[in-house]
């Protein structure tokens, strides 16, 4: 049986990585959202999350600069 899932390539900084990494692991939408690590600067994510996720970061990084 083959699964197939829609993917979202994301190329970043290693310090925003390691966020992403953080934020998967205390499931932050609710579910992983990502699929692959794939090196330091390059990460795989559903693309279904890839709205949500980045509205997420937004709130997040604005409350920190507020």
């Amino acid at each position: 049986m083959v699964n197939v899932k829609k993917t979202m390539l994301v190329r970043c900084d290693p310090a925003m990585r390691q966020l992403l990494m953080h934020l998967d692991e205390d499931r932050i939408l609710g579910h992983h959202f990502i699929v692959k690590n794939l090196d330091d600067r390059h990460v795989l994510i559903e693309a279904d999350s890839a709205k949500e996720l980045a509205d997420k970061l937004e709130s997040l990084l604005e409350s920190e600069w507020t």
